[in-house]
């Protein structure tokens, strides 16, 4: 038997450049939707992946993409007009007959969210499963280890510093973006075990921040002390290299850190059930980081990071208010983060917390032991 290609956009991107590499290690076929060639998208191609270069926004560029394909991973770009680029690939997959789709989201998708990306998240699950024929599945990740936490290591390695806005007993389970793909690739060589559910991946521990940066300076051989930068300073070094609309929603995210959102139903077995294997601790995914050639110790490494740290001070910053309203954003008449929403708290909330599967507005929402009850009464992580 001969199996179905599988289209994977974002391909040269995190998540989706591991499910790429998931994939072609089982021995499937894969077209890599990419959005230049570049030398990450030669070496995708170099390892057996068909690559095309395609406008996630153009619906016939995506439906170009899709003939052949029987199945798709979407991965959302980080756009203020994501919204588009959903809805191209839903107008796509019904003109191609793809049979699945499975959409990377959030777990703090909502449609009161602050956050713009959030928002547009929760509409694009729904618009997905809405489309007749095609089989759905969401996965519906924390913060990633490796994003935002471990894009500090060189600081961690070469100054003995974790600069990051949050509180230190903030807590999370965050997944390594490998068990992320490894539950998307899961759900893809299945569809009809995982037509309808939402899976959310953790790490095998709740660990406060504070214990991430202990974590780390075990990893890197001295002590690390976390800095809790203030927000402003965090966007003037963050800034660099990221769309404006993440930015935007950091500062919201962060909160939702703080009030102990990420907490709620983590950790759980999801990575365990669905790949057989145990996610990865959070050490594992350290080490692996702290492998990287700018977490390496040299001399030249160090005056890097330390130039680097010294100079984000004088660079531009960003503001995500006045980037909210140049934008022109819609906006809920009462926007609320994660915990302080009715909706999220019944469809994320101790009900569905047995570690089993329930249904949630047409999905399945696979989540763990842990109580929403507790968070709100601050016997987890303190309120701001």
């Amino acid at each position: 038997m001969i199996n179905p290609k599988i289209l994977v956009t974002g391909a040269t991107g995190r998540t989706g450049g591991a499910v790429v590499t998931e994939l072609l290690a089982k021995g499937w076929p894969v077209r890599a939707a990419v959005r230049v060639r570049d030398a990450r998208s030669d070496l995708l191609q170099r390892r057996g992946a068909d690559v095309v270069v395609t406008d996630i926004f153009d619906p016939g560029q995506l439906m170009d993409a899709m003939h052949g394909v029987q199945r798709a991973y979407y991965c959302p770009p980080y756009h203020p007009f994501v919204i588009q680029s959903a809805a191209a690939f839903a107008a796509a997959a019904r003109e191609t007959g793809l049979e699945q789709i499975i959409g990377l989201s959030q777990w703090l998708a909502g449609p009161n969210h602050p956050a713009l990306m959030s928002r547009q998240l929760w509409l694009i699950d729904r618009m997905f499963a809405a489309l007749p024929n095609i089989a759905h599945t969401v996965i519906i990740p924390g913060l990633f280890a490796d994003s935002p936490y471990l894009e500090m290591m060189p600081f961690a390695a070469h100054l003995g510093v974790f600069p990051l806005p949050v509180a230190g007993e903030s807590r999370d389970a965050p997944p390594s973006v490998a068990d992320i793909a490894r539950v998307a690739v899961a759900a893809l060589l299945d569809p009809a075990s995982h037509a309808g559910k939402s899976y959310r991946p953790t790490g095998p521990k709740l660990l406060t921040v504070t214990e991430i940066v202990a974590i780390i300076g075990r990893v890197v051989g001295h002590k690390v002390r976390q800095v809790r930068t203030p927000l402003w300073m965090f966007y003037k070094a963050a800034k660099a290299g990221n769309e404006p609309i993440l930015l935007s929603g950091l500062r919201h995210w962060f909160q939702d850190l703080d009030r102990g959102a990420f907490a709620v139903g983590a950790p759980n077995d999801t990575v365990r059930e669905l790949t057989g294997k145990d996610a990865e601790d959070f050490e594992t995914i350290a080490r692996r980081h702290a492998a990287l050639p700018e977490s390496r110790q040299s001399f030249g490494a160090r005056l890097a990071a330390f130039a680097e740290f010294m100079a984000v001070p004088i660079l531009p910053g960003f503001d995500p208010v006045a980037y909210d309203r140049a934008q022109e954003q819609p906006v809920p008449p009462m926007p609320h983060l994660a915990l302080d929403d009715a909706d999220w708290r019944a469809s994320h909330g101790p009900r569905g917390l047995s570690g089993g599967a329930r249904s949630v507005e047409g999905t399945t929402c696979v989540i763990a032991q842990e109580t929403v009850g507790k968070v709100l009464a601050g016997s987890t992580v303190p309120r701001r």
